[in-house]
């Protein structure tokens, strides 16, 4: 082999090492496979939105407890999910505790302060599963134990000593607590399309879509 061959052979090879870091790399950021990138703010809320789309802006207001919430994620059927990825809408999921009455308001904070010790990348799967296993019958069934809740951490892809000391221990419990003092709300789900109260369109993929295209509630 040639020495100028020999230089050309380990250049590609450093060149394809340095695309799959980057790509490893970009893992890590919390983007989806479509490019929205889901990033943890200040206050627990979740931002899923594509690099610098900033409106409009869809308010997810929901409690892992309720079965409406579960209700209208299998509906949607990711559709907030792939309108963020496609540039068309920056939303921001805001996980509160709605419930006063036992065991559902345990059962809702347990599951919130869980949710908080997920990595951004692996929240939104993390909450698919926290809505799989959700108690039931309403109202009566106490669930979301911090062992049911590990389980469904590591069915998400999330692992290790400190995720599971975070959720056993409930670390952001208070945090997430403190937070849902400051929003009023009626019930949820409650989505908030630029400030204005959606209806029908929380349960229908199409009518979402529609809204964000004409910005008028159908």
């Amino acid at each position: 082999m040639t020495s100028n061959l020999r230089r050309v052979l380990m250049g590609g090879a450093a060149l394809a090492v340095m695309a799959l870091l980057l790509v490893l790399g970009n893992a890590r950021t919390g983007d989806t496979e479509a490019g929205a990138r889901m990033v943890r703010m200040p206050d627990g809320s979740m931002v899923l939105a594509r690099p610098g789309v900033q409106a409009p802006v869809l308010d997810v207001y929901e409690d892992f407890d309720c079965p409406v919430c579960k209700e209208m994620e299998r509906v949607l059927d990711g559709a907030m999910e792939r309108l963020a990825a496609e540039g068309r809408v920056k939303v921001v999921f805001h996980p509160v505790t709605i419930f006063g009455d036992e065991p559902m308001r345990s059962n809702s904070i347990r599951a919130a302060a869980a949710a908080r010790c997920v990595p951004s990348d692996r929240w939104l799967a993390f909450r698919a599963e926290v809505y799989a296993i959700q108690p039931a019958p309403h109202g009566s069934a106490s669930g979301f134990t911090t062992e049911d809740l590990v389980a469904a951490g590591g069915r998400a892809g999330v692992r290790g000593a400190e995720f599971e000391t975070c959720v056993s221990t409930q670390r952001h419990a208070n945090a997430h607590l403190a937070q849902t003092a400051k929003v009023r709300l009626q019930g949820t789900p409650t989505l908030l399309l630029d400030g204005r109260m959606l209806q029908g369109e929380a349960f229908d993929p199409k009518a979402l879509e529609n809204a964000l295209t004409s910005g008028v509630s159908v």
